[in-house]
């Protein structure tokens, strides 16, 4: 009885949500990776794209994927998405020039019907279902919302020379995570105006806020990191291992 409840209690969930589309741009360049490809690296004996990937494969709240890559990515991304069965990816498309007309790209590929849409580092395999949850929530009341959290770090301003300007005051700060949710109206219009007039955008928040619209933080999760670096493998394992108990 209570397996059929549960069931039932889904059922009325996915009928009365929002439908959405999460686009996971991965057309970056890795730098920083030492002539690593951080989307192929290995953590755990499989790619870092499909751990981001199947994150967004077993949300309810999620219906579609679009993934937008590099040109020469997008056979193996193709091949991994087929072999993992992830039947929620529905195009793999060639990125553009910036993260913004990558983005901008995969919005001109959701389905007509979404009502949120989602963008989701695919760098960022860590994603937990419960802060899914609570950014999809969020934004279906708010029409912007994105996981954040805040900053250990004492932070410095300098000047261009490295002098320091001023101690910020962190105690209001946040690091800004993905997946960053929106009204489909919302974020269509925000990137837009950043393509067309070439913004120098971070986030995809920032084209909102650009537009003077506001964006709930919800809680982040310090494990929800974005591979940069070589060293982040290292502690994308360990996250692994200490996940998996």
């Amino acid at each position: 009885m209570a397996s059929l409840l549960s069931k039932v209690n889904q059922a009325m969930k996915q009928a009365t949500r929002p439908w959405c589309s999460v686009i996971v741009p991965a057309a970056g360049n890795a730098t920083r990776m030492e002539g690593k490809d951080k989307i192929l690296s290995d953590i755990g004996g499989r790619p870092v794209i499909v751990h981001t990937i199947e994150a967004l494969q077993n949300c309810p709240y999620v219906d579609e994927i679009i993934i937008v890559t590099r040109e020469d990515l997008m056979q193996p991304i193709g091949e991994l998405v087929v072999e993992a069965n992830f039947r929620k990816v529905v195009r793999i498309l060639r990125g553009g020039a910036s993260r913004a007309e990558s983005v901008w790209l995969g919005l001109g590929h959701v389905n007509p019907k979404a009502e949120l849409i989602g963008i989701h580092d695919g760098a960022r395999p860590f994603v937990s279902q419960k802060l899914l949850e609570e950014v999809f929530t969020r934004a279906v009341k708010a029409g912007a919302a994105a996981p954040a959290v805040p900053v250990k770090d004492t932070i410095k301003e300098v000047d261009k020379n490295g002098i320091v300007v001023r101690t910020v005051e962190r105690e209001n700060l946040r690091a800004v995570q993905t997946p960053q949710v929106f009204e489909a109206s919302i974020i269509k219009a925000a990137l837009q105006v950043a393509v067309e007039k070439k913004l120098p955008i971070t986030d995809d928040c920032s084209a909102v806020e650009l537009l003077g619209k506001r964006v709930l933080l919800t809680k982040g999760d310090y494990d929800n990191i974005k591979i940069t670096t070589p060293g982040d493998l290292v502690l994308g394992e360990a996250i692994l291992k200490w996940r998996q108990g």
